[in-house]
């Protein structure tokens, strides 16, 4: 049995522990406990972001600074990984930027229903998440499949943006079949191009040979201009994890197959409907044709163009220095009011 003495230090234990229970959750000690509330906790700028009522999308905030840059990525289908080398130029500058996968595509949710894959449906999404993350008066940097996107956003919702860079896209998607012919010509042998048109009509996409010429004699001169093993490791990793039903619905078999839904898209009659400050960039190497990509920027009234000199469809890494020189140029001269457009 107890004593009475061991029963009186037991409820002077239990007394102790409900005023300590009480004190950590009054007000005052969680105020003295927390930094903040539970919205204000540190995520190292990750946040996901509801689209469509029922999905959730992957953001980051890199940086701070006045200057707020979305960028959206290529594909489609594809992921903000090869951004990452914004890292390295762009918050040093005082330049805030956001990464975001595009639903279906890396961190974010990868629904099944392939009825969400089609570009109205994606411009609303982008809409979405400039609100999820309270974005105004910001620029919107897209590349490849991504700056498409950006001009069909601008279309419907430009009354939001400070600014615009369309880097490495052309206005059509016919323009970019009837460009991947003539690079074909180019860069493959007569003999190359007769084993290459050979595999494409017996769609042997999966053979080694077709791999080798694809990769080799295409990818490494107007994707990235580098070897296949000194590709840079985001570049790698994005190649690495594609949605690959995405691309297949909207693009096709690969970079130079268009067949899905995205095969009539035309934005040439839009782009003098774009009349904020634009920065249209691109590569002397690129796969979509540079010719094309100048003649976007004088249709854009307030626009200014530049080709990276050694760069193709990734001048962001092949011809790195020139493509975040105009980049940042660009963004500070709009924020400054210094900006001037090209002479039409």
């Amino acid at each position: 049995m107890k004593t009475q003495h061991q029963s009186l230090l037991t409820v002077l234990l239990f007394v102790a522990l409900i005023s300590m229970i009480f004190a950590c959750g009054s007000p005052q000690s969680r105020k003295e406990s927390q930094t903040g509330t539970l919205s204000e906790i540190k995520t190292g700028g990750s946040k996901l972001i509801s689209v469509d009522g029922k999905y959730k999308v992957w953001t980051k905030k890199v940086g701070t600074g006045k200057i707020k840059v979305l960028l959206l990525h290529g594909g489609p289908g594809f992921s903000h990984d090869y951004f990452e080398c914004f890292e390295d130029f762009l918050p040093k500058e005082n330049i805030e930027f956001y990464y975001y996968d595009q639903l279906g595509s890396g961190l974010s949710d990868a629904p099944t229903d392939t009825t969400l894959w089609n570009t109205p449906r994606f411009v609303e999404e982008v809409e979405q998440v400039r609100k999820g993350l309270g974005l105004e008066n910001f620029y919107i940097l897209g590349h490849s499949w991504g700056s498409l996107l950006a001009m069909e956003y601008l279309y419907k919702y430009q009354k939001h943006v400070k600014g615009a860079v369309l880097s490495n896209m052309t206005g059509s998607i016919a323009d970019f079949v009837d460009y991947s012919a003539v690079l074909k010509s180019r860069l493959f042998t007569k003999k190359e191009k007769q084993l290459f048109d050979s595999l494409d009509n017996a769609k042997a996409y999966s053979s080694p040979r077709y791999a080798s010429l694809l990769n080799e004699k295409l990818y490494t001169k107007v994707i990235c201009r580098m070897p296949l093993e000194q590709w840079p490791e985001p570049l790698i990793r994005t190649f690495k994890k594609p949605n690959q039903t995405i691309y297949l619905q909207m693009q096709g078999i690969d970079e130079f197959h268009v067949t899905g839904n995205l095969i009539n898209w035309s934005f040439w009659n839009k782009m003098p409907q774009i009349k904020v400050p634009t920065l249209v960039l691109g590569g002397v190497y690129d796969e979509m044709n540079p010719e094309s990509m100048k003649k976007e920027a004088q249709l854009i009234p307030n626009s200014r163009f530049y080709l990276c000199p050694m760069g193709s469809h990734m001048s962001m890494y092949d011809d790195q220095s020139n493509y975040f020189n105009a980049l940042i140029g660009f963004l500070k001269d709009v924020d400054t009011q210094h900006f001037a457009a090209d002479k039409k």
